[in-house]
Parts: structure tokens; sequence; C-alpha cells
């Protein structure tokens, strides 16, 4: 394994995933005093590694068609639209 990758990906995803509309749904869950905190951890964890999976599927499966160059640039094209976007409704 990569260790240089492997923390790149990690800090990359756990960065954008502070604050999160998900994180901030996995906090209402847990503050439900009738609800098992490690139930909402391991449901939380599960939809989260199923989510990365189909993330890791598409792309590998889009890396079949489209250079990995291009995606790039769509991938940078997208988060500055998403910022100007967020921006101008602010």
């Amino acid at each position: 394994m990569d260790w240089r990758v492997f923390l790149t990906i990690f800090g990359s995803v756990f960065i954008a995933e502070l604050g999160d509309k998900t994180q901030l749904a996995t906090m209402l869950f847990a503050s439900d005093k009738e609800v098992s905190k490690y139930t909402v951890f391991l449901a939380a964890s599960a939809a989260l590694v199923v989510a990365a999976a189909f993330g890791v599927l598409a792309g590998s499966l889009v890396s079949e068609y489209i250079s990995e160059r291009y995606l790039h640039y769509v991938a940078g094209v997208g988060f500055i639209g998403i910022g100007i976007f967020t921006l101008y409704h602010a």
C-alpha cells in the first residue's frame, strides 16, 4: 500500500466531510437519547463505505473511457462551478 496516497485521500475526504450535511445528519441521529450511539456509528460508517465503493466503481468505469487528465479538468471545473454557485447564493 502506498501510504502517501492513502494519507492524501484520507485527509482530503476527512476535511471535505467535516461540517458536511452527512456529519450534521449523523450528529442529529446521535442526539436522540433513545438510539444507541453504536448503531448510529455503525450505520453511518457503513453508508460512507458503500458511498465510497460507488465512487471507486464509478471512477474506475469512467476512467476506461475518458482520460484521467480530462477527468481532472472536469472535476476542477465542477468544483469551481459549485463554489461560484455557493458564493452567488450566500
